[in-house]
C-alpha cells in the first residue's frame, strides 16, 4: 500500500532545488532565544557553501551574544511577494564560531572560499573586507524544512 504524501512534502525543494535558492538568495532572518528566554529575531546577510549556511556577524550585537550564551539557532531564507510565488527554507540547529573573533583578515584557509564567495556576492568584489567588528558563525543545519508554493499549480 502507498503512503499519501503531506501537501508539505509535495512543496517542498528538492536538494537541487534548495541548493539553487539558498546560493542565489542573499538575506535571512536569525532567530535566537536571550538569556530571559525571549525569543529574538534580526536580518542578516548570508552565504551558503553548498552544506553550511555562514552568517557574518557583528560581535556586539544581540544576536551575537544570545548565540554565544546558547547556540541552537533557526534562520529562515525566503522571498515571493504574491501567494503562488512563496518560496523558503528553514534551517536549524547549533552555530560553531570559526575564526578570530572579531575578524581583522588574520589568515584562516577555512575562510578563505567562504569569504571570496561572501564578498562577490554581497559587495561584488573578490577580497573581503574586514573591518574588526565582525565574526564568523557557521550553521550546518540538523534539519531543513523547504517550500515553494509555485509547485501549487500543479496539484
Amino acid at each position: 500500500m502507498a503512503v499519501t504524501q503531506r501537501r508539505g512534502r509535495k512543496i517542498m525543494m528538492t536538494p537541487d532545488e534548495l541548493d539553487e535558492f539558498l546560493g542565489s538568495q542573499r538575506t535571512c532572518r536569525v532567530a535566537t532565544v536571550s538569556a530571559t528566554g525571549a525569543p529574538h529575531v534580526s536580518t542578516l546577510w548570508f552565504v551558503w557553501d553548498g552544506t553550511s549556511l555562514w552568517l557574518y556577524s557583528i560581535t556586539r550585537s544581540k544576536r551575537w551574544s544570545d548565540l554565544r550564551r546558547d547556540p541552537r539557532v533557526a534562520v529562515v531564507v525566503d522571498t515571493g511577494e504574491e501567494y503562488g510565488e512563496l518560496r523558503g527554507a528553514e534551517l536549524s540547529g547549533t552555530v560553531e564560531f570559526v575564526g578570530e573573533v572579531p575578524r581583522t583578515g588574520e589568515e584562516f584557509p577555512e575562510l578563505a572560499p567562504v569569504e571570496r564567495l561572501f564578498a562577490g556576492k554581497n559587495f561584488g568584489i573578490d577580497e573581503m573586507p574586514h573591518d574588526g567588528r565582525h565574526a564568523w558563525m557557521r550553521l550546518t543545519p540538523d534539519a531543513i524544512a523547504s517550500w515553494d508554493f509555485r509547485k501549487l499549480a500543479g496539484l
